[in-house]
This record gives C-alpha cells, sequence and structure tokens, in this order.
C-alpha cells in the first residue's frame, strides 16, 4: 500500500516483461564504462557543464540521486542487451512469482547464474562513493535507486529508496522472514528459512508491486525535492521514470549522466553529461571541493 491508502502498482505486471530490464539494472546506458565513453562535446563545454552540475548540487535545497544501470556498470557488472549480454540466456519464466512458487529449485539455478554469480563479490565504485560523501556531508537527502545489487548501501549510503528491491536479503515465502543473502545461503538448492518454507531474493519479480516503503518514500522525496541528479538510467522503465519527471513538473532543476542520450535528455534535463558515471562524478566532486575551499 501506498501513503495513500493505495496498492504500489506492479511494475512488471504494468509494463510487461520489459520490466527485466529494472530487475536486471541493464538498461542501454549501462554497458559503457567511463573510460571507454566517445563525447563529441567539447572539452569547454563539458567543463561548463560539470560546473553548472556542481552550482545545482551545491544550490539546492532538497536534493535526491535516482540512480539505473549506468553507475554500477563502473564496478564490473556484466551487461544486460548487446553481444555477450545476458538477455535471452535464461528462461524468462524463472522470474515469475507463479512459476517460483511452484518451481523454486529451478528458479533458483536461474537466479544463482544471472544475480549472484555476480552481485555477491561486487565493489561500489566512485559514483557510490561519491553519493555516500554528498549525504554525510548533507548535501544529499536521498537516493532512489532503480538497481538491485546492494552497492549504494555498501558505499555507505543510509537514505536508499531500492525501487525494485535488492539482492542482499532473502525473503522466506512462508513466515515472511528476512536475512541476509550470504554466499552459503544462497548456495543450497534451494535456500531454506528455519521453518522450512523457501527463500525468494528480496527483488521484485514479474507479477509482485512496487516495494511499498520503496514506492512511497521515493514520491515523497520527489515532491519535496528543488533538483535531481540522474545517473545511469534511459528513463524507460516506469514508474520509476517519473520520479526525475516529477521533479521537473514542480520546478525542479534536473542534471543528468550518461554514456549517451536517454529519454531524459531533450525532455527534462537542463544539464547533461555524456560521460560514465564514475568519471562524471568525480569532476563534479572535484568542483565541489573546489567551491569548498574558495
Amino acid at each position: 500500500m501506498t501513503n495513500n491508502g493505495t496498492a504500489a502498482p506492479s511494475a512488471c505486471a504494468r509494463y510487461g516483461k520489459g520490466c527485466i530490464l529494472a530487475l536486471l539494472k541493464r538498461d542501454q546506458g549501462a554497458t559503457v564504462k567511463g573510460n571507454e565513453v566517445a563525447t563529441t562535446m567539447s572539452i569547454d563545454a563539458l567543463h561548463d557543464a560539470v560546473r553548472k552540475a556542481a552550482d545545482i548540487v551545491s544550490g539546492s535545497r532538497y536534493l535526491i540521486a535516482f540512480t539505473g544501470a549506468g553507475i554500477s556498470a563502473d564496478s564490473g557488472m556484466p551487461t544486460f542487451r548487446g553481444e555477450g549480454g545476458l538477455w535471452g540466456s535464461y528462461d524468462e519464466r524463472h522470474l515469475e512469482l507463479g512459476f517460483f512458487t511452484r518451481e523454486p529449485a529451478t528458479a533458483w539455478e536461474t537466479i544463482r547464474r544471472i544475480f549472484y554469480a555476480f552481485t555477491m563479490d561486487a565493489k561500489p565504485n566512485d559514483a557510490h562513493l561519491c553519493l555516500a560523501r554528498w549525504e554525510r556531508d548533507g548535501l544529499l537527502r536521498l537516493i532512489v535507486t532503480q538497481n538491485i545489487d546492494g552497492l549504494h548501501g555498501r558505499a555507505g549510503s543510509k537514505a536508499v529508496a531500492e525501487f525494485h528491491g535488492s539482492c542482499d536479503d532473502l525473503v522466506c515465502t512462508r513466515c515472511g522472514g528476512r536475512t541476509p543473502a550470504t554466499p552459503e545461503l544462497v548456495a543450497l538448492r534451494p535456500p531454506r528459512c528455519a521453518c522450512g518454507g523457501v527463500y525468494k531474493p528480496g527483488f521484485t519479480f514479474f507479477g509482485e508491486g512496487i516495494p511499498p516503503v520503496a514506492y512511497a518514500t521515493s514520491f515523497e522525496a520527489a515532491r519535496e525535492a528543488d533538483a535531481c541528479v540522474v545517473i545511469g538510467s534511459t528513463g524507460s522503465v516506469y514508474p520509476a521514470a517519473s520520479i526525475p519527471r516529477l521533479v521537473k513538473s514542480r520546478g525542479g532543476l534536473v542534471v543528468e549522466i550518461n554514456p549517451e542520450p536517454s529519454e531524459f535528455t531533450d525532455t527534462i534535463s537542463d544539464v547533461f553529461i555524456p560521460l560514465g558515471a564514475a568519471d562524471a562524478m568525480r569532476r563534479i566532486d572535484a568542483a565541489l571541493a573546489v567551491r569548498r575551499r574558495a
């Protein structure tokens, strides 16, 4: 239920299996690492964009960040679409809630291969670490993330709304109890709770609604925010993509960091920085440091 007493929408039910982009964190902006991005923007224009982004961050009253697949690319996460990607390498039914309920052992084989084989050892990159530092410094109020890799929490961020849940915990399908997703537990076939119930990953499956607290927290923050930094999202997965648009509709400013233009770029972005997440965030953070020293 949302804070208005209505059920948080099921993104997968509403938008079909294209919602897998959100669950797997592999939208188009995520496949390019920062040091591999080639941009036609001039050096002067890039510096100007970074300066403007730093102005918006430092001058905001209520700043939120909205992150997608691209922020995790520099952490070595595999691509989803494109050559050698995960798309088409698994049976999509294995991420449907009904199939999981009927055949949890089979579903877990796929889940281990396409999620936990990567997320267990992934480390936050400079983009995650910068956001955590901004939170500690009082610049950033909330991160709304479409990603399920848990890297914002590992970077030290506390105020995080995981819009599609997280791989970092497991939920018992019988008693509802939660527990950390340890390598030992995930290796079981399938993982089971002490009550005998099967554990399900804590991210959103096809047929499930958005986590109600994350949904309500995200939209409440978007209504308060006067600025939003979008990092590594193409803006194609709803209802999550409505969040930066809500900030803009209420007079807020939007900074976008993406290797390539997204659905946000020509519609709501006030500043567009065509770089990978870690590279762009290092530049903005350095510009903020110069302001602090001035």
